[in-house]
């Protein structure tokens, strides 16, 4: 993947255009703690394979969509890069087909 370029905007809307031909795309909704979320949108903002993150109304706080080579590099993505951060409480994973 090749970063293009990244863009954080004053409404808590992450950006970053990246380049994945044949890779695997996946939309994490995530259940935040009370007054979390844009620290949590911050957060995501500097894991390598999240392409955007933005704050969203219920019943999600924040949709994130990640990019990985491959099935397991997008599961590890989510498991060992979004779930340790501070103040989540929820995550649901949907592939894209």
């Amino acid at each position: 993947m090749v970063i293009l370029r990244r863009e954080e905007t004053p409404a808590g809307r992450l950006v970053k255009k990246e380049v994945s031909p044949l890779g695997v795309k996946s939309y994490v909704l995530l259940e935040t703690i009370p007054d979390k979320s844009k620290d949590i949108v911050a957060a995501l903002g500097k894991v390598k394979g999240v392409t955007s993150a933005d704050l969203v109304t219920r019943p999600y706080d924040v949709i994130a969509i990640l990019e990985g080579e491959t099935l397991n590099d997008v599961g590890e993505l989510v498991t060992g890069k979004v779930h340790p951060i501070s103040g989540i409480s929820r995550t649901v994973t949907c592939l894209k087909v």
